[in-house]
């Protein structure tokens, strides 16, 4: 699209700013040029609502790392682990048994061949 001779009143001519801003907390970060430890929320670009006296909107903020995202991490991690060490425990158990079970196994083939051995000889 080329652009004509002179500009179209209200369209071409005058540049508003955009809108919205960033919703995502590395592209407010980017904007901004902020560290990691800077709070992103103090820096959302918020719009005022004509509507409403003394209000503005601001979008909900993504990918921000919060105590409780952190927490429910943790917790999920945990539950993971606990899970995990259940079931070496089961695991033990099961092989204990199992030896058990063989041990039984081998010692009633052993009365077996004892007995049929003793009944060979008679």
């Amino acid at each position: 699209v080329k652009k004509g001779d002179a500009d179209i009143e209200g369209l071409t001519d005058t540049m508003l700013p955009r809108r919205l801003g960033p919703k995502r907390a590395n592209h407010i970060r980017k904007l901004f040029s902020l560290d990691k430890k800077d709070d992103v929320r103090k820096f959302v670009v918020r719009r005022d609502c004509p509507d409403k006296k003394k209000k503005s909107k601001a979008p909900k903020i993504q990918r921000l790392i919060t105590p409780q995202l952190l927490q429910r991490k943790r917790h999920q991690k945990a539950v993971i682990r606990k899970r995990m060490q259940a079931g070496k425990e089961a695991k033990e158990e099961y092989m204990k048994r199992l030896a058990e079970y063989h041990q039984e196994l081998k010692e009633a083939k052993a009365n077996e061949v004892a007995k049929k051995k003793g009944k060979k000889t008679d």
